[in-house]
C-alpha cells in the first residue's frame, strides 16, 4: 500500500468524495486538477507512489497510456466512481500495492474493491509479492511472469532453496531436487531455462583498498569477484572492511548506491580470525595479517569463504556466505 497517495476528481461530486476520502486515508493528499486532466494525472505520476482517480476508467487511461514504463516502477492506480460503490485496481496491483490500496479506498468508503489479477481472483500467492516479502531479488521478472502463469494454470509450482524457508503457502511445494523446481532460490547464478531465479541477501564482501580508490572501481571489482565465481551481485547483504576506512569516498559511495551496510573492524578483531590469507603488506600498513577475508568471515558470523581473496591493482574482495545458525 503506498504512503504517498494523490487524490484526484473531475466533477463536484468527485470532489466531494476526494475530500472525505483525504480526511480518512492516510498519507493522501486531494490534488486539485489545473490546465487539464492530462497534465494532471502526467505531474502527480512523477510526484506520488499512487493515486486515487474519482473518474471515469477510460479517462484515467488514456490520459496515462503514455506514461506506462514497468510495473516495478509505475505508480499504483486506483479508479473510483463518484459515489464511492466501486474502487478498481488499475495498475501496479501487486508490487504498486494498488490491489491493498483498493481493498483500504472500499472499505473506507462502504463501497466495494474491484481486483483483476489471476492470483488474487482465485486465491493464488503473488508470487512477486511473496519475492518480496522474503527480500528475494528477481533474477529475470518475465521469466517470473510465466510461472506465475503456470501457477494460476496448474493451482501450485515448486520451489528449490539453497536455505530454510519459513513456512511456505499451499500453492508453493518445497523441493529437495533443483532440477525439478519452477522456482530456485540461491546466491549462484546457474539455473535451468525455464527457472525463475530468485536471490537471497546471503552473502557479505570483505573489501580492502588503497586510500583514494574511487568507487567505480572497488564496484568493478566486486561484480568481477562475482561474475568469475559464478555468485550474484544481488546477493551481496552487506560490506565489511577494516575501521581505518571508515572515511573511505569511495566505499562509502558503493555501500550507499547499493544501500548496503558496512561492518567495519579494528586490526586485534581481524587477527582473531584463523585459516585465512595473510598479508605482508596489509600487516605492515595496517596491523591486520589481512582485511578482505577476516572481515568477510566476522560480518557473516563465522560463514564460509566462497571466494578467498580476490587481488586487484587497487581493491581486495573476498566473499563469505552468511551462516545462519
Amino acid at each position: 500500500m503506498s504512503s504517498n497517495t494523490a487524490i484526484i476528481a473531475l466533477t463536484k461530486g468527485g470532489k466531494e468524495l476526494a475530500k472525505q476520502l483525504s480526511a480518512v486515508l492516510p498519507n493522501s493528499k486531494v490534488v486539485n486538477v489545473q490546465s487539464g486532466i492530462n497534465k494532471t494525472l502526467h505531474h502527480a505520476w512523477q510526484e506520488y507512489e499512487a493515486l486515487v482517480c474519482i473518474m471515469a476508467a477510460g479517462i484515467v487511461v488514456r490520459a496515462i497510456a503514455p506514461l506506462l514504463h514497468d510495473k516495478n516502477t509505475d505508480p499504483a492506480i486506483v479508479v473510483c466512481d463518484e459515489r464511492g460503490q466501486f474502487a478498481i485496481s488499475l495498475l501496479s496491483g501487486h508490487l504498486g500495492g494498488g490491489n491493498a490500496l483498493a481493498q483500504q479506498v472500499a472499505g473506507l468508503l462502504g463501497g466495494q474493491a474491484v481486483l483483476t489479477t489471476a492470483s488474487d481472483v482465485l486465491g493464488h500467492t503473488a508470487l512477486d509479492l511473496w519475492a518480496r516479502d522474503l527480500a528475494l531479488t528477481v533474477a529475470d521478472r518475465h521469466r517470473l511472469t510465466n510461472i506465475m502463469a503456470k501457477l494460476v494454470n496448474n493451482g501450485f509450482v515448486f520451489v528449490f532453496s539453497d536455505y530454510l524457508l519459513p513456512k511456505l503457502p499451499p500453492d508453493i511445494i518445497s523441493t529437495d531436487k533443483a532440477q525439478l523446481a519452477d522456482l530456485l532460490i540461491s546466491y549462484r547464478t546457474e539455473h535451468l531455462s525455464g527457472q525463475a531465479l530468485l536471490h537471497p541477501k546471503i552473502l557479505v564482501a570483505g573489501v580492502g583498498c588503497n586510500r583514494g580508490t574511487p568507487a567505480t572501481e572497488i564496484s568493478e571489482a566486486l561484480q568481477l569477484a562475482c561474475m568469475e565465481n559464478g555468485l550474484a551481485f544481488q546477493s551481496i547483504r552487506n560490506l565489511a572492511s577494516i575501521i581505518l576506512k571508515q572515511d573511505e569516498a569511495g566505499l562509502l559511495a558503493v555501500a550507499q548506491e547499493q544501500d548496503w551496510p558496512i561492518d567495519f573492524y579494528s586490526a586485534e578483531q581481524l587477527n582473531s580470525v584463523e585459516n585465512v590469507t595473510v598479508s605482508p603488506a596489509a600487516l605492515q600498513a595496517t596491523g591486520a595479517q589481512g582485511v578482505a577475508e577476516p572481515a568477510a568471515i566476522l560480518s557473516s558470523g563465522g560463514g564460509k569463504l566462497l571466494v578467498r581473496k580476490r587481488k586487484m591493482p587497487n581493491v581486495t574482495i573476498a566473499i563469505a556466505e552468511v551462516h545462519f545458525l
